[in-house]
């Protein structure tokens, strides 16, 4: 309800000024809030993977220390028993490494394999053994004789060598930190000494079970760390940036020395326990290993600890990287590791005092009698038992001395040291800052973690200097980003062109609005390309705009209007060697180009669209800022704006192009979208952060949703989610996605830039193959490009944007026509060069290759699998034998294969829809048919019964883990009944109409149907509107005839109109007109244009082309204002007065006959109405401190009532003329100046001052400078001039394309017909002779001696089928928690929309800008 009234408030004060208050609202132009629920999550996301981090750590640290305590020779277990808990540690140790060799054997195997240097490798690798070497004597040597007290102390000591090599090195930044690893080294040290004079103690004062032999085990133990702590060599020396040529070196074939150091580590653990319990201890029994029946009860203890200890700790790994992703460093990853041992201590004790009673001789006073009243409590394995041995283990410390107990002080203050030196050793963990997104390898210098040492191994391991590391106050790394917004648009509706436009005024918004605060800073540019933008009018001969840039530029304005309550206020109209252009300032700043192409000078479709914005924005913005001095100068102060403070600054336009030199190609970007593409700026920056973090990244895709009504967006609603779903997560996975759709894609330019990518891209087709891949599917071909140059494409489920789709079932055909042939072409293409792919790309491997050799079988085979799916549906339906359904099933595709090559495009289309109806009721019934087959044959266990229940549940499963995009699954159904029609009717409609290239959706020329308006044209019988036309075709008449007036004329009739139209002039409306008018305006223009060009005031045409009194480029010759004609008290005012006389005069220049219309749009602005509204906001805006509230009232209400008196006599919607509105700006100037001066307020006259100008500042009309416009001429002469081809040429390509559409046929057609035909004779010999049987089951699980008879070729289609469909679902789950990470990282750093406050001065609402150029005379 509030809002109601809120637009209400803002409705009425319109309808003050204007009888036409009503406006347009878009969806998602009211202003983004943070969503306190999702905030919430992310706190319990962060809370619940810190509790995570700490039980898992405690669980397993936990459970080593009762594992070791178990196969203690001083605990009371059996030999058998200890026998087995010691190879359960053995398992414990070997399980991390057993994980990282498999998984670096996967990266590998999928992503890459680069050969190693066999010197640094046998470096690595002989640490890594050291390593091993020291944790197995720790664990199954050393730790077994020692008390469990001991045990937990002792491995603080393995971060000794960390600290020695920080303190050489110097890594602290600040001198007195230092103080850390020095205070690490000394407590470590300490501890040992402690170590090694209790064990002194507590032999000497006769503890139970501790003998001479103690000495010998605290030295190797010590020896053991030692050894232990050269496993984080590596994380100092990156730091301090030695041996970098090494450590660089080791990255690039990381992989392969874990493969091969991972084996060498699980055969030194072997090596240390036999050695030791074999020929030393000689413990083993070897028949001890084989355990009958009864006795795996005995050992279920063992295997339980085993599997927590391997469990947990892998855990711990994986949560404790999930805590640093999700910028939860301190809370969810440092503390919790940090308190694992003090938890581990204090559950312990907790256990201890809960569970003594359970415990034989806890009734005994002193510790003394205690430790001698135990006794063994039963052959069973349980808790009490495990409390047991433990307690014993503490009985074995000074505390069960009958002589000095004080020494057990000793223990303790070891543990303390040991602990203080780990903490002190890995202080930096706590002030580390990480990137939204990081990669594991980014934040952890070793893939491979410490199983024993879990809570040590995560710390240790973390990197002490971040590569990317971002400082959030200075954001350096965002600041260093530019982002390019590129619009295609061919003949979108009107509201196709809001959503586009409402997106971008949307990320305009949360980039610049310094009311909020946000941590996301970039630069951006908003640049859309028309094709198609121009109309011949028919008996003038003029090139105009026609009518979808006209509905172009009144969705600016309306939007513009929504976001600010006022009309724009920095307008430019250039023209160009393609077309023309508009230039807008966005209201924060930021840049709006409105590209406008000729298609008679320019090349027009996407992908030339495409070609020209890269090298328009890659090409020659990068060269203009390598060089400078090419920066173009700007010709007036209109390409300047007046900062706050009355600084002059570049326009941004300008701005963005000298700022430009300071970011290098890596970290431009360009976002391609379509013309009706709708996204949130959050779904920009989460696409951003993938280039951001992953330099190999050449391009990443958001998840896009179709959009429209009707039953084929359903269907596209479902393919599209399964789509993005299960396929392309798969390749996001095992290698890289194919396709990043130009709808909503973002491409690094330095990918772009890359040898074989853009110049390969501004190849023209000219073969029939060409035609195929180059520009029916130009999006999948540039990604095929980027991959096969060694880029890696991904995907982002996260980022959402919506694009129509289309709703018309002959749309869809065409379009899919397109797609189809083009995505198998590229596909053939990156698997053809697939082996020269995967030595290039990192992220493609030979078996993602045959992966995607499978799925195009899969796709190929389509067809033929529908066919015998519906043959399938005949025979239980209809009782037919196998080979009467198979014959029947294949007649109407070949039917319909006979259609296509013998008729036109439409029947073809209009027969497929029929057919499609059809096929929707035969599926239908093979849906229930399937269902009723598992009922008949008493199981679901049915090759086609599991597969159907299978693929349900597996859908349903990835529909909950999509929460947001649930309600998909509804669509399944209809999915389901046009499986015929998408994967059977629509493949020979795509393959036999391969020969036609057009375009095939939004082929309808509205612009050039509006020239209808303008000329005579004969009513076509077929059109329903028949009158409409005549109305239209009178109307030209009318102007024909008034053209011939004009020319008839005598010199004293032309006088008498003029003076009659300056009479008029104030009243002249400015509301939407009817063409007939339109033209009626235009005429009359022309006609005071020639009659009084020389009256400089008295033309209302030459008037409202001024833009201020500091414009120099004008429609016709004018002469500028000398400084005199400026009577002005303040500096700016003189500047801008030399800046005039410096310019002198300029030379006459024509214009193209397309500006004037377009420009009397924008001069609407200039209407009472308008100004009034503007100029209310633009001091608001002004004066946005909180601060300046009272005295911007007061402007706000004085100027009002100054602009009502000095237009008292004007209409609404009157243009006002050049005359008054310098009358006007001097009235509203002096009011300013007296009621700043009144309030004491003087610092902000020039601010208002800018305001009033910029209210009064008419749209200007310029030219593009020398060195851009020779770009322009260069660029379209090379690669984008209009194809003109011959007849011949035309002739041979279409001969092309028919032959290369008779192969594809014919190679389809053959692999489908064998597949049926081999069915079919499977089907002909009989189940009895060729087929497996499969028993039957009852729904009680019981065999009914039945046996089900299926096809060997059908059951292993099936089996290949769910396969694929098992292994994209598994990389779905993968991606899907990569996702959710991504998404709650990003809650963490969102925009948060906060008002300043105000008490904060006026300085820091100035927007700094430390690239900003400022401008003196001497410049000019």
């Amino acid at each position: 309800m509030e809002d109601i009234r809120y637009r209400g408030k803002k409705r009425e004060g319109r309808h003050r000024d204007t009888w036409d208050p009503f406006q347009l609202n878009p969806i998602g132009a009211e202003k983004e809030k943070k969503q306190h629920c999702l905030l919430v999550a992310q706190y319990m996301v962060a809370i619940f993977v810190g509790i995570a981090v700490l039980v898992s750590a405690v669980v397993a640290k936990g459970s080593l220390l009762v594992l070791s305590t178990l196969s203690s020779s001083s605990s009371m277990r059996s030999d058998k028993e200890r026998q087995f808990y010691r190879l359960m540690l053995v398992f414990c140790l070997v399980c991390p490494n057993f994980l990282v060799f498999m998984k670096s054997l996967w990266r590998c195997a999928f992503k890459s394999f680069v050969k190693p240097n066999l010197r640094t490798m046998s470096f690595v690798c002989a640490i890594e053994c050291l390593v091993s070497l020291g944790t197995s004597v720790l664990v199954l040597v050393v730790m077994p004789q020692f008390d469990v007290l001991t045990n937990l102390f002792i491995s603080g000591g393995v971060c000794i060598v960390s600290a020695i090599l920080q303190i050489v090195f110097r890594l602290q930044r600040e001198t007195w930190k230092i103080v850390f690893p020095v205070c690490s080294l000394i407590l470590t040290v300490a501890g040992y000494c402690l170590l090694a004079l209790d064990y002194y103690v507590r032999v000497t004062s006769y503890v139970e079970n501790q003998t001479y032999e103690c000495y010998i085990y605290v030295g190797i133990g010590i020896f053991s760390s030692l050894l232990i702590s050269l496993c984080w060599w590596e994380n100092p020396l990156q730091a301090s940036n030695n041996m970098q040529e090494t450590l660089s070196e080791l990255d690039g074939f990381r992989d392969f020395v874990f493969v091969i150091s991972s084996i060498l580590r699980i055969l030194v653990i072997g090596a240390v326990y036999l050695i030791y319990y074999v020929l030393i201890d000689k413990s083993i029994i070897w028949a001890n290993f084989n355990l009958q029946g009864d006795e795996w009860e005995l050992l279920q203890t063992g295997l339980v600890l085993f599997f927590l200890q391997a469990f947990c700790s892998a855990a711990c790994h994986w949560f404790g990287v999930v805590a640093c992703k999700i910028h939860a460093v301190r809370m969810s990853f440092a503390l919790p590791v940090c308190c694992t041992g003090p938890s581990v201590l204090l559950l312990g004790l907790i256990l201890f005092i809960t569970q003594a009673q359970s415990l034989a001789g806890a009734e005994q006073g002193s510790i003394t009698d205690f430790c001698e009243s135990l006794i063994h409590l039963s052959n069973k394995n349980t808790t009490p038992m495990a409390l047991l041995e433990v307690t014993r283990s503490i009985c074995r410390t000074s505390l069960n001395s009958y002589y000095l107990q004080w020494p057990f002080s000793m223990l303790a203050l070891e543990g303390v040291c040991m602990w203080s030196g780990f903490v002190t050793c890995t202080y930096y963990v706590w002030k580390i800052k990480v990137q939204r997104i990081e990669r594991t390898s980014q934040l952890f210098v070793r893939r491979l973690y410490e199983s024993a040492f879990i809570d040590l191994s995560l710390l240790l391991n973390t990197k002490m200097k971040l590569p990317k590391a971002q400082n959030y106050e200075n954001q350096d790394e965002l600041q260093k980003t530019v982002i390019y917004l590129c619009a295609t648009m061919w003949h979108e509706t009107y509201d196709e062109m809001l959503k586009i436009l409402t997106s971008m005024f949307r990320l305009d918004r949360y980039r610049g609005d310094p009311k909020e605060d946000h941590k996301d800073c970039f630069d951006f540019e908003n640049h859309v390309y028309v094709d198609d933008a121009f109309m011949t009018e028919e008996g003038t001969g003029k090139r105009l705009v026609n009518s979808y840039v006209n509905d172009l530029i009144h969705v600016v304005l309306e939007v513009y209007r929504v976001f600010t309550n006022k009309e724009p206020d920095e307008v430019s109209i250039v023209e160009t060697p393609y077309g023309g252009r508009l230039l807008f300032v966005l209201p924060e700043g930021n840049m709006l180009f409105v590209h406008l192409k000729d298609k008679k000078l320019i090349r027009n479709k996407k992908r030339w669209s495409q070609i020209m914005y890269m090298y328009y924005l890659l090409g020659w913005k990068g060269y203009i800022s390598k060089n400078p001095q090419k920066i173009p100068r700007q010709n007036n102060t209109r390409d300047s704006l007046v900062s706050m403070d009355g600084e002059i600054f570049l326009n941004p336009q300008y701005d963005n192009d000298s700022k430009r030199k300071l970011i290098s190609d890596d970290n431009t970007y360009i976002l391609a979208l379509d013309g009706d593409t709708d996204f949130q700026p959050k779904a920009v920056i989460l696409l951003v952060d993938r280039l951001r973090m992953y330099d190999n990244v050449g391009a990443a895709c958001g998840r896009i949703h179709p959009t429209g009504m009707g039953p084929m967006v359903w269907y596209q609603k479902f393919e599209y989610a399964v789509g993005h779903w299960l396929q392309k997560t798969a390749e996001h996975v095992f290698g890289s996605v194919l396709c990043s759709p130009g709808c909503f894609s973002l491409f690094r330019g330095s990918a772009i830039m890359d040898d074989n990518v853009l110049k390969r891209y501004t190849t023209t087709a000219t073969r029939a193959s060409e035609y195929v891949q180059y520009d029916q599917g130009e999006d999948r071909w540039l990604c095929t490009l980027l991959l096969q140059q060694g880029w890696r494409v991904e995907y982002n489920a996260a980022s959402d944007a919506y694009t129509n789709s289309p709703q018309e079932f002959k749309e869809f055909y065409n379009q899919r026509r397109r797609w189809g042939p083009s995505t198998l072409a590229n596909t053939l293409d990156l698997l053809h060069s697939g082996a020269e792919t995967v030595k290039r790309n990192s992220s493609i491997s030979r078996l993602y290759i045959f992966y995607q050799m499978f799925t195009v079988g899969s796709s190929i085979l389509g067809p033929a699998s529908v066919t015998l799916m519906v043959a399938g549906a005949f025979q239980f339906i209809f009782r037919l034998a196998g080979t009467t359904s198979i014959i029947i099933a294949s007649v109407p595709p070949v039917f319909y294969i006979i259609i296509c090559f013998i008729t036109k495009a439409n029947t073809q289309i209009t027969i497929a829809g029929i057919m499609s109806v059809l096929y929707a009721f035969l599926m239908t019934a093979s849906f229930f048919s399937i269902i009723g087959d598992m009922v008949m044959q008493g199981t679901f266990l049915t090759p086609t019964g599991l597969f159907l229940v299978s693929m349900t549940v597996m859908y349903l499963v990835t529909a909950i883990l999509h929460p947001q995009e649930f309600g998909m699954i509804i669509y399944g159904l209809m999915y389901f009944i046009c499986i015929p029609s998408g994967y059977l009717l629509l493949t020979i409609y795509s393959l036999v109409n391969m020969d036609n290239v057009s375009w095939g959706t939004r082929e309808s020329n509205k612009g050039g149907g509006e020239t209808k308006k303008y000329h005579n044209v004969l009513c076509d019988r077929k059109c329903a509107l028949c009158c409409w036309d005549m109305k239209i075709q009178i109307t030209q008449e009318t102007e024909n005839r008034m053209l011939q007036q004009i020319t008839s004329q005598t010199v004293q009739q032309v006088q008498a109109l003029t003076n009659t139209k300056y009479q008029e002039l104030p009243l002249q409306p400015a509301s939407k007109l009817e063409p007939e008018n339109k033209l009626d305006m235009t005429t009359e223009a022309e006609q005071i244009k020639n009659s009084a060009a020389g009256d400089h005031k008295g033309s209302m045409s030459k008037s409202s082309d001024l833009a201020t009194t500091h414009s120099d480029d004008s429609i016709e010759k004018k002469s500028l204002l000398s400084s005199s004609d400026e009577d002005s008290d303040d500096d700016d005012d003189n500047n801008n007065d030399n800046m005039n006389a410096n310019l002198g005069e300029m030379e006459e220049e024509s214009v193209a006959d397309w500006v004037e219309p377009v420009q009397k749009e924008f001069l609407k602005k200039l209407t009472y109405a308008n100004m009034k509204r503007n100029l209310q906001e633009q001091i608001k805006y002004t004066l946005r401190n909180k601060n300046d509230d009272e005295v911007c009232d007061d402007l706000v209400l004085m100027l009002t009532d100054t602009l009502n008196v000095e237009l008292s006599g004007v209409g609404p919607e009157d243009i006002l003329p050049q005359i008054k509105l310098e009358e006007l700006q001097f009235a509203l100037t002096k009011q300013a100046r007296q009621i700043l001066k009144t309030n004491r307020m003087m610092r902000l006259e020039k601010r208002v001052k800018r305001a009033i100008e910029k209210t009064l500042t008419a749209p200007l009309v310029q030219k593009l400078d020398e060195g851009e416009n020779d770009f322009w001429n260069k660029l379209l002469e090379r690669y984008l001039k209009p194809i003109v081809e011959s007849e011949d040429h035309k002739q041979d390509v279409i001969r092309e394309l028919k032959s290369l559409r008779n192969k594809a046929v014919f190679l389809y057609f053959i692999v489908n017909v064998l597949w049926v035909v081999a069915t079919f004779f499977l089907q002909a010999i009989g189940n009895d002779v060729i087929s497996i049987k499969i028993p039957k089951y009852t729904s009680s699980g019981n065999l009914t001696g039945e046996y089900l008879k299926v096809e060997p070729v059908s059951l292993m289609f099936l089996l290949s089928f769910a396969i694929l469909l098992l292994v994209q679902f598994l990389a779905m789950l993968y991606h899907r928690v990569y996702t959710l990470i991504h998404v709650v990282s990003y809650r963490s750093t969102e925009k948060d929309y906060v008002e300043r406050d105000e008490d904060k001065d006026e300085d820091e609402l100035t927007v700094a800008n430390e690239y900003a150029i400022s401008i003196t005379t001497e410049d000019l």
